[in-house]
């Protein structure tokens, strides 16, 4: 049997009480007594919801609540429901579709500071859920291609190694050669006061090697290989290609997400060595052009600079800047709307967060790599 009882624990303060099966084969009972108490004039400023007592209920209690919540809205009272079950409170915010439901929530915990800081962190880590389980299936993905068990076009992934490698060369050559020319101008500057021209050698090629051939290399195509992920995948969100290939059977990681990714894998460490070159380049024209050494000398000191320890950090680290490019780009796709402006804003996205990703992950880089002793 379903009923319900009010009580009046404090003053301005009804507690209703629901309790028993809440079946739709059954009479509904009526907001009467409640309505009784807005007629004589009561000072109700707040209606807690407890279900403790409740045993098994369909729409019918969901029914009664809804009353519930427009009753208490035309009154202007505010209604906790947090004694219901949960998954009777998830119904009913579909049901008002958030407006009401939100509403008397937000008055509820207005004043409690403490309650609208963990509204805010399981708010935040929820966002946080889909871009990790994106990553984690773009690695499981990844797995199925050394077992041989991934289904892709090996055409896309030539196309894509094509876009992100041969045709990137000149925006990247000419990036890594202005950033060593800079490193040279900020080194010969400095290393002039001290006699110690020589060693601006070892600065280029140290930091190109160590840190910037693969930072500046992963910024440049988290702007232009990144973007292009995201307006294409996107495009197709919104011309339902996707769907169409999940309709039949093939999996959009695999077909759209693998060739990508695999295509930055490839082809991050050859531009991250295309890079180094290009910037000792751009510092050894700078060397000779300012400072007072040889062409031999600086030459033999940038070799004695860099170790294979260097090389080696580079090009990991272009390795997993490429995994995040082709992961922020192809998510951003994915979860774009099928409109126009989805398209544009999804290709934002995918800068911004490429761009982010791999500076956070150079940071931990630097931590792990100084922990080490490396």
């Amino acid at each position: 049997m379903n009923d319900y009882a009010v009580s009046t624990p404090r003053h301005g303060t009804v507690r209703l009480t629901v309790s028993g099966d809440w079946s739709i084969q059954q009479a509904q009972p009526t907001l009467g007594p409640l309505e009784h108490l807005a007629l004589q004039g009561a000072a109700v400023e707040r209606i807690e919801v407890d279900g403790s007592a409740l045993a098994k209920w369909d729409s019918a209690l969901l029914s009664f609540l809804f009353g519930l919540f427009s009753f208490c809205r035309e009154h202007r009272i505010t209604i906790d429901d947090l004694g219901l079950p949960q998954n009777a409170r998830q119904l009913l915010g579909l049901a008002l579709g958030g407006s009401q439901r939100g509403s008397s929530s937000t008055k509820a915990g207005a004043h409690n500071p403490v309650r609208q800081l963990g509204e805010l962190l399981i708010t935040k880590s929820k966002g946080m859920h889909q871009p990790i389980a994106f990553l984690g299936d773009t690695l499981l993905t990844l797995g199925r291609v050394a077992t041989g068990r991934a289904r892709f076009r090996r055409s896309d992934l030539f196309l894509m190694m094509q876009e992100c490698g041969a045709e990137a060369l000149g925006i990247v050559g000419i990036i890594s050669f202005l950033v060593g020319m800079i490193f040279a101008f900020v080194g010969a500057i400095q290393l002039k006061q001290f006699g110690a021209d020589i060693y601006d050698a070892n600065l280029v090629a140290v930091a190109m090697f160590r840190e910037m051939a693969a930072v500046m290399t992963g910024i440049v195509l988290a702007g232009r290989t990144g973007a292009a992920f995201a307006a294409q995948i996107s495009s197709m969100q919104g011309n339902e290609e996707i769907d169409s290939l999940s309709t039949l059977g093939i999996s959009p990681m695999e077909f759209l997400v693998l060739p990508r990714t695999l295509a930055l894998i490839v082809m991050m460490p050859l531009l991250c060595v295309y890079a180094n070159a290009l910037g000792l380049i751009g510092g050894y024209v700078v060397a000779m052009g300012t400072l007072n050494v040889t062409s031999s000398a600086y030459i033999l000191q940038s070799q004695s600079a860099v170790t294979l320890t260097d090389f080696t950090i580079g090009i990991v680290k272009g390795s997993v800047f490429g995994i995040l490019i082709a992961v922020t780009g192809c998510f951003q796709g994915m979860q774009a709307g099928r409109s126009a402006a989805a398209v544009g804003a999804a290709a934002t996205s995918a800068v911004v967060s490429g761009i982010l990703a791999i500076i956070v992950t150079d940071a931990v880089f630097a931590v792990l790599l100084n922990v080490l002793g490396l």
